[in-house]
């Protein structure tokens, strides 16, 4: 084959290529992307029955009925300089949002009339205290997670709602890991699963999950194989796929596009998931085989239950933030949220 017909196929294949690269993004559903006026930081997410709902810094919260077309929003007034960065939702009247900071400022709000009006439910007590997540098996009974005191992972329970709150005994738990951190990156550093089990992740120079078995009266940690070389680095979200399958998401947010491990999941044991090292993932959603993963620099689909992943980006935002931080679901409806105000919403068809 002379040199002429060699460059032809190489062009012509690299064109086929580019063309099935673009043709994949094409075909998979896409973004709708809007900005809230406010532009926080947004880190909490939730969807049920229909109602999106999304919180963040500046005491934001903010719901839409009409699946992202418009925003509402329900911030309670007098919380405005607060950070809110989990909400779990237990139907279209009653959510709880929670709030990080050191000591009173983490904060359990409650609301019984969609977001009208607020309460505080519960407040931190403790000078070195700092609230991570929350998780609800039903409408009575929940886990809080907490940084460390005293060397060891606040980890609260209620059986009322959220109204009375008890610290599990230390005994109870591992002794945390040198630097190791909980991040309160997305409202997935804790969720809780099917017959009393639930997890936790961490990071810091490490990448663990914590698990109970026993709704959350005990724990054990297991290493799991995500980069976790630096402070900034480690577990930073957990998800279930429709089967049940546990998996745990990461990184580095110092070095988000970096190359390395960002998801992993157990069967028997923890491994790596290849999902194409492309950099931070703080969150997973998934609605029957598809799931869907999140982070600042972009988002992955996945049609089998996320054994194989392919990019899912927000083409129209610049290289580097063309994701989101944090991710849930309704079915078929996705709704995401991130930096500057920026929400995205999803519908699977």
């Amino acid at each position: 084959m002379n040199n002429l017909k060699k460059i032809i196929l190489c062009t012509l294949s690299l064109a086929t290529f580019n063309s099935y690269a673009s043709s994949e993004q094409t075909h998979l559903p896409q973004w709708t992307v809007s900005q809230l006026p406010n532009k926080a930081s947004l880190r909490g997410s939730a969807a049920v029955d229909n109602k999106l709902w999304v919180t963040g810094t500046k005491g934001s919260v903010y719901v839409s009925e009409n699946l992202g077309q418009q925003w509402r929003n329900v911030s309670p007034s007098q919380y405005k300089s607060l950070d809110f960065r989990d909400i779990h939702v237990f139907d279209k009247q009653t959510a709880i949002i929670m709030s990080v900071g050191s000591g009173d400022d983490s904060k359990l709000l409650k609301t019984q009339d969609g977001g009208n009006s607020w309460a505080l439910l519960y407040q931190n007590k403790d000078k070195e205290g700092f609230f991570d997540a929350i998780d609800f098996w039903d409408d009575k009974t929940g886990l809080m997670l907490g940084d460390p005191v005293d060397g060891y992972y606040v980890v609260k329970k209620t059986t009322d709602g959220g109204n009375t709150w008890r610290r599990i005994a230390k005994s109870k738990l591992p002794a945390i890991i040198e630097k190791e951190s909980a991040f309160a990156a997305s409202g997935n550093t804790l969720i809780v699963g099917e017959e009393g089990k639930a997890w936790s992740t961490t990071g810091g120079f490490s990448a663990s999950v914590y698990e109970s078995n026993d709704w959350g009266e005990t724990w054990q940690r297991q290493a799991v194989p995500l980069y976790s070389e630096t402070q900034t680095a480690g577990g930073y979200g957990l998800a279930q796929n429709t089967q049940g399958q546990i998996f745990v998401l990461g990184g580095d947010f110092q070095q988000r596009p970096a190359k390395y491990a960002n998801i992993a999941t157990k069967l028997d044991t923890w491994y790596q998931v290849d999902a194409k090292e492309r950099g931070l993932r703080t969150a997973m959603s998934c609605y029957e085989s598809i799931c869907i993963t999140t982070g600042k620099t972009g988002s992955d689909y996945s049609s089998d239950d996320g054994k194989t992943w392919q990019p899912l980006d927000n083409l129209q935002a610049v290289e580097g933030d063309r994701g989101f931080y944090t991710l849930a679901n309704d079915g078929n409806i996705f709704v995401s949220a991130g930096a500057e105000g920026k929400v995205g919403v999803l519908i699977v068809k």
